[in-house]
């Protein structure tokens, strides 16, 4: 068991050193519950796990390590915080309406299935919004009949997020960034706020590692916001090239805007909005 150095506060150590107990606890954890912690940024996964070991009281990965063997529902809590789940129905509203107006006309010009993938979509809010715009956007346009076409597919590793999303109901803090009429014509009066059922229709949700598992195919816009800028350079690259491949010709990437392109992606992609960090597939 490792003990922290006379004189320096135990959970600074946390964000270097202890390779050994951190790979260790690393197998553990996949071994346990199959989520993998090897593509993570090392210092972005440090942080992660020093949240639960403060709020425990453990002061070495060991020791953490072995509070899990006597607790496993700090499971749930370690992958909850592992798994980043934060998000908001249409968070950074500029995105939205940037995605509204230069997206979502092409996205049914064509007489083909309209797929959309929430990668990393954590309880749901995401690839609901994605249904709310999309419905409101065809009907002012006249297109309702195209809604027969759309398939919203949201992919997480976290099981009690996606049981979450499958509810489809929500705090308040959820709606913060809602618009005012969006709330009153697609959730109930709340706490908590229970979503239309016809936002809902065409969505479904999927448990799937965003690294390993297989990916969606033939999708008109993907969705992945802030969440490849916690992987490595490496797979970050992988995921780009991925995406890319998911895509239709002329499809869409939406990222977050934190993140940016890397490597070959930056020749797989054209820039549609730079700000909003939108980019295409070319046809």
């Amino acid at each position: 068991m490792s003990v922290p150095p006379a004189g320096i506060p135990p959970f600074q150590l946390l964000l270097e050193g202890d390779d050994e107990e951190l790979e260790l606890l690393k197998r553990k954890i996949e071994r346990d519950r199959g989520f993998n912690c090897q593509f993570y940024k090392d210092k972005c996964l440090r942080r992660r796990i020093a949240v639960r070991m403060r709020a425990r009281g453990e002061r070495t990965f060991a020791d953490y390590g072995s509070l899990l063997d006597r607790d496993p529902g700090e499971y749930d809590l370690l992958l909850d915080t592992l798994t980043i789940n934060v998000t908001k129905f249409f968070r950074n509203m500029e995105t939205w309406n940037a995605v509204e107006q230069q997206v979502a006309p092409h996205l049914f010009a064509g007489p083909g299935p309209v797929r959309v993938w929430s990668a990393g979509s954590a309880s749901g809010e995401e690839a609901y919004t994605v249904s709310i715009l999309l419905r409101e956007w065809a009907q002012r346009n006249g297109r309702t009949a195209d809604l027969a076409r759309l398939r919203i597919t949201g992919t997480d590793i976290d099981r009690r997020s996606l049981e979450a999303a499958e509810r489809g109901a929500y705090p308040e803090l959820s709606l913060t960034e809602t618009p005012e009429a969006v709330r009153r014509r697609w959730f109930s009066p709340g706490p908590p706020f229970q979503l239309d059922a016809a936002a809902k229709q065409g969505v479904r949700f999927v448990h799937r590692d965003l690294i390993s598992g297989p990916p969606e195919a033939e999708q008109s816009l993907i969705f992945c916001r802030n969440v490849v800028i916690y992987f490595d350079r490496e797979i970050q690259e992988r995921l780009f090239k991925r995406f890319h491949d998911a895509l239709v010709p002329g499809g869409f990437l939406v990222m977050g805007k934190v993140e940016t392109l890397i490597g070959e992606a930056r020749t797989l992609f054209r820039s549609v909005n730079n700000r909003e960090r939108i980019f295409q597939r070319p046809a």
